[in-house]
């Protein structure tokens, strides 16, 4: 890619999307397209096939276009899988018809199996049953891997597989009704340091164990891959370290000066126990990730909290 490269980024106007466009802005990058802001529906055929023919994208980098955490996972499940279905069968075919140089497609750690060995490497895949909360999603998101890999053995498309571990940072939905964990701990205790509140309740037992990644390496993860990478095979990216929910919880609380109580509802789901990924085929390519869980929380928290206080009250 150079700063005259046609590159589409698609997403549902979520942290990988706008971070992804960000970046290629503040670097110069002359024909940046982002789904999101200009209102393409990714599940219209024709729509996809206008926009392809029209613009001739050259490098595409393929998010979900609809995503959560596990209450939205349970309340939109059908959504969940029809929107990123139907986008990733049009945005591959039209990459393929349009002569598209390369394309990124991010799949999910929660594509590997609920019981899945730990860490998770890449040929776990399809070996045990999914995660039931997340089960419609993840079908979405294995289809993904397997178009890619079908479209690149049939079709000589140069399509390559990255599965990122829990992406967070600025940008990162804080909405409890749909923002996967970091971004719902950071939203609970922000307002409840705003509000006074004394009480923060997490769902589950804060026993289960998390891998997340920083919005800034995820980015460059993805142009490293770009980059230096020809493969089939999917490639795990993470920090190689997870973290339990409740510590997660005790971090966040620190870094917020939140003196209340925290109190787990163990009759919300866990989700699944554990997903670390195995990051030994991305680190054997020469890539590493830079910044640490704590650091990375402290910059997200930061720009939620200005957010937050630039809200009216309510």
């Amino acid at each position: 890619m150079d700063k005259n490269s046609k590159i589409l980024v698609v997403g549902h106007n979520d942290v990988i999307e706008k971070s992804l466009f960000a970046h290629f802005q503040s670097q110069g990058y002359r024909h940046i397209f982002s789904s999101s802001q200009m209102g393409l529906n990714t599940t219209i055929q024709t729509a996809v096939y206008d926009f392809f023919s029209q613009n001739k994208p050259e490098y595409v980098f393929l998010a979900s276009t609809r995503s959560g955490g596990i209450e939205a996972n349970q309340k939109n499940a059908g959504e969940f899988i029809y929107h990123n279905l139907e986008s990733q069968n049009n945005i591959l075919y039209a990459s393929w018809k349009f002569g598209v140089k390369k394309l990124l497609f991010f799949a999910s750690s929660c594509i590997y199996p609920k019981a899945c060995a730990q860490p998770m490497k890449e040929e776990y895949l399809l070996t045990g049953e999914l995660e039931g909360t997340s089960e419609p999603y993840a079908i979405a998101k294995i289809a993904g891997v397997k178009l890619c890999q079908a479209f690149r053995r049939q079709y000589g498309l140069n399509a390559i597989v990255m599965v990122p571990a829990t992406i967070y940072g600025p940008q990162c939905d804080t909405d409890l009704a749909k923002a996967h964990v970091m971004g719902a701990l950071i939203g609970k205790f922000s307002k409840a340091v705003k509000q006074g509140e004394r009480e923060v309740v997490i769902w589950g037992s804060g026993q289960a164990r998390r891998e997340f990644l920083y919005v800034d390496d995820l980015v460059d993860a993805s142009l490293f891959l770009m980059a230096h990478y020809e493969g089939e095979a999917m490639v795990n990216v993470g920090t190689g370290e997870d973290i339990a929910i409740g510590d997660l919880a005790q971090m966040i609380s620190g870094i917020s000066g939140f003196k209340g109580v925290i109190r787990y509802d163990a009759s919300k789901p866990d989700g699944a126990p554990r997903k670390l990924l195995d990051n030994t085929r991305m680190h054997k390519l020469g890539w590493k990730p830079k910044v640490s869980l704590k650091e990375g929380i402290k910059k997200t928290y930061n720009w939620y909290w200005g957010q937050l206080q630039s809200c009216p009250p309510s």
